[in-house]
């Protein structure tokens, strides 16, 4: 459902969703979800919002801004907290990856897991594109320092760089598919984003442990929760900073 009070305090404002992005510094992509998705931005996002189209908070995003105790995030928006993402089942990758149909992000070095467990990821995805699906996957560029510090940190060398090139020989088969885009980054990373629609398994870095061995959130998207909306935006932010991994062309 959009936003149709953003929308129009934007029309009166004569602001495009560019100017806003420009304005905030995030992603154009990132305003366009809170206007046709309904997205909550984030508190800081919120009041440089109504600031700039003098409005309230309360009349922009009514849900988001009503009262509750103390500082305390909404229950309903951690689903679970795993010990190591390990301990994520595989019947929840299986669930997350088959029910998502319209936005699929992935922020990484690696994640050599996914097309090695999963034998139907490839198509899975090619298949979830055709039909509209936005699929965004950022990968650990394997020349960056960054990705060459936390294989020393991780005391295994330059084993994480070889995955990620591991990991671009299986998504070859994505580099043509229109709705699929696959992007290198070079930024340190503090935590592994999994977003499939409005559910997000986000894995948490834990100096000298391996990405599997740290602690997964489980979130799901609520009106008045912010912990979604935070990882969402790193991601937009990471996004904005990479680039195509084959020279990709018309990226989604």
């Amino acid at each position: 459902m959009a936003n149709d009070r953003l929308r129009d305090a934007m029309y009166r404002k004569q602001m495009t969703p560019s100017d806003l992005a420009s304005t905030l510094k995030v992603d154009p992509k990132t305003v366009e979800r809170w206007i046709t998705q309904n997205r909550i931005p984030y508190p800081r996002y919120r009041y440089a919002l109504a600031a700039l189209l003098a409005e309230s908070q309360t009349y922009l995003w009514p849900d988001a801004t009503q009262n509750r105790a103390g500082n305390e995030p909404p229950r309903s928006e951690v689903v679970r907290l795993y010990p190591r993402r390990a301990t994520v089942p595989t019947e929840m990758w299986q669930r997350l990856l088959a029910d998502a149909t319209s936005d699929i992000a992935i922020l990484v070095y690696a994640a050599l897991f996914l097309p090695e467990q999963y034998p139907r990821l490839i198509s899975t995805l090619t298949e979830k594109a055709a039909a509209g699906a936005r699929i965004r996957i950022a990968l650990g560029d394997p020349e960056a320092g960054e990705v060459a510090k936390r294989g020393t940190e991780e005391g295994i060398g330059d084993a994480i760089a070889a995955k990620i090139r591991n990991v671009l020989s299986w998504y070859q088969k994505l580099r043509e598919v229109a709705g699929i885009s696959i992007r290198l980054h070079r930024t340190t990373l503090y935590n592994s984003i999994y977003q499939f629609d409005d559910e997000m398994l986000v894995n948490t870095h834990v100096f000298g442990f391996p990405a599997a061995h740290a602690p997964t959130l489980h979130l799901r998207q609520t009106a008045d929760g912010e912990l979604f909306g935070l990882y969402a935006d790193s991601f937009d932010r990471v996004w904005s900073t990479a680039r195509p991994a084959w020279g990709q062309q018309g990226e989604p």
